[in-house]
């Protein structure tokens, strides 16, 4: 890096894809605070909100190459309880986990839609069920 025509940092060169060569001496003070998290932390975190959001945590550290892409959603994911509490956001996860869809945005969009409030889906389901009635054949009419 260099700065005018003065050298003023050197980092390695590396060829793998998605490689980190930052040194923490280097990173802005707002982000250094960000070199101390790690995927401990995040699930003992994880582990006072509910089971359901550390085994949703898992599951985001485990999406990426490398934990660290995932910190920040974490993070995010992590937060949202103060702002929802911690039984609406173990809820959420709960359902995330049933989607397979593992990130920030799946949490926000079942919180913002209240589905994390919604009974299992199976009830959901039987509902749904068509009424017995002597115009539907059935799936044993077309064998």
């Amino acid at each position: 890096m260099y700065y005018g025509q003065r050298r003023i940092a050197f980092h390695e060169r590396i060829y793998s894809k998605y490689g980190y060569t930052t040194l923490k001496e280097h990173m802005p003070s707002s982000y250094q605070y960000m070199t101390e998290w790690n995927p401990d932390r995040f699930i003992s975190w994880a582990q006072g909100i509910g089971e359901n959001t550390e085994e949703y945590i898992i599951k985001v550290l485990e999406k990426k190459q490398h934990p660290e892409q995932s910190y920040k959603s974490c993070a995010g994911i992590l937060h949202l309880a103060k702002k929802v509490g911690h039984q609406r956001l173990d809820n959420a996860c709960k359902r995330a986990l049933g989607y397979e869809r593992y990130g920030l945005m799946p949490i926000k969009s079942i919180l913002d839609k209240g589905l994390d409030n919604l009974q299992d889906d199976e009830h959901f389901f039987e509902e749904l069920k068509l009424p017995k009635h002597k115009n539907i054949r059935g799936g044993k009419y077309y064998q």
